[in-house]
């Protein structure tokens, strides 16, 4: 299977969360319709990550989720975000044959809602900064990982 990663934009994406973009004049945007944390126990957790860039296709055979929080990627400096989102399959775990990609401008950011399977973050470009938020409570369900057949992501 191939997918071709397309331009992020809202409505494309609402099935899976929030683009996150600052105002084109002066003035604040809210982002919080998406921002979600479904555990009492589950703390805050903000970090800074640094990943270098990696080459289109992507070879992509693992997805993963984070089921009970919502996870907020903002670009402190970046190029590109390739996004991999998949939504789930009827009979459970992520369904791969509706999978969609997306490519991030070198301004926007993003927020996937809780629950939703997705490829770990792909930088391309240039090596990138970008802060990520999450509520994590330090058990398994933070996270899950599950292998898919393989299939690749290209641009148009």
């Amino acid at each position: 299977m191939e997918l071709i990663a397309r331009a992020l934009v809202t409505d494309a994406f609402l099935p899976f969360g929030e683009v996150l973009e600052a105002p084109a004049e002066p003035g604040q945007s809210f982002f919080s319709s998406t921002l979600a944390s479904l555990r009492a126990g589950a703390s805050p957790n903000l970090r800074i990550i640094n990943r270098p860039p990696t080459a289109l296709p992507l070879q992509a055979n693992l997805l993963e989720r984070h089921e009970f929080s919502s996870q907020t990627f903002l670009p402190l400096e970046a190029g590109r975000v390739l996004i991999v989102v998949a939504p789930h399959a009827a009979k459970g775990g992520p369904d791969v044959k509706r999978a969609q990609a997306f490519l991030t401008s070198a301004r926007q950011g993003f927020t996937y809602r809780s629950n939703t399977w997705h490829h770990g973050l792909t930088v391309l470009d240039q090596p990138a900064r970008l802060a990520v938020f999450m509520w994590c409570d330090g058990t398994a369900a933070d996270e899950q990982f599950v292998s898919v057949p393989t299939f690749f992501v290209r641009e148009p």
